[in-house]
């Protein structure tokens, strides 16, 4: 079955809540570094997920989902900068394959429906940073995103140990 990409309806969160939670920490214990540590404590995360859907009632985020039929396999989320001098840029944020479902182009369709949806926000500067050692590295690249450089030991991995971030941009 095709992968459907769709963008999360604030009314539509309840349904989702459970298996966004899940995703979360199934990134994160398998190392994803997306700003927590292992193990990824499930109040941590359901607390992250409802702070995260009140943003997107404000209009400040996008949060894509990516449905496999019925079954939630990844999500992405574009933050819109709200500054009146940033009204023009967003930022990719929180990349979520689950782990039995990597190497299937789901990160790229992400990245594809991201971008359609900033463009819908007449944002035309993206950004980004992930792990310098990621595998996320090479899917930014591959989606046309230019390097701008590491900073070393700038978050802690998911074991907490201090890693080198790289940040990323695209114009759109």
């Amino acid at each position: 079955m095709p992968i459907h990409i769709h963008s999360l309806a604030p009314a539509d969160y309840p349904y989702h809540r459970p298996v966004l939670i899940d995703l979360l920490i199934d990134a994160v214990d398998g190392g994803a570094s997306v700003n927590f540590l292992a193990p990824m404590d499930r109040g941590l995360a359901e607390r992250f997920w409802d702070k995260v859907a009140t943003q997107v009632e404000a209009g400040e985020r996008i949060i894509m989902l990516a449905l496999d039929g019925d079954h939630l396999v990844g999500s992405a989320q574009v933050a819109l900068a709200m500054q009146p001098n940033g009204v023009h840029r967003a930022e990719i944020q929180k990349v979520l394959v689950h782990s039995t479902q990597r190497r299937r182009g789901i990160g790229t369709l992400l990245m594809s429906a991201l971008e359609a949806v900033a463009r819908q926000h007449h944002r035309t500067l993206l950004t980004l940073d992930t792990e310098t050692i990621s595998a996320a590295v090479d899917l930014y690249t591959k989606a046309g995103y230019t390097r701008v450089g590491d900073i070393p030991a700038f978050a802690l991995d998911t074991t907490g140990i201090p890693q080198s971030a790289t940040i990323f941009y695209k114009q759109l």
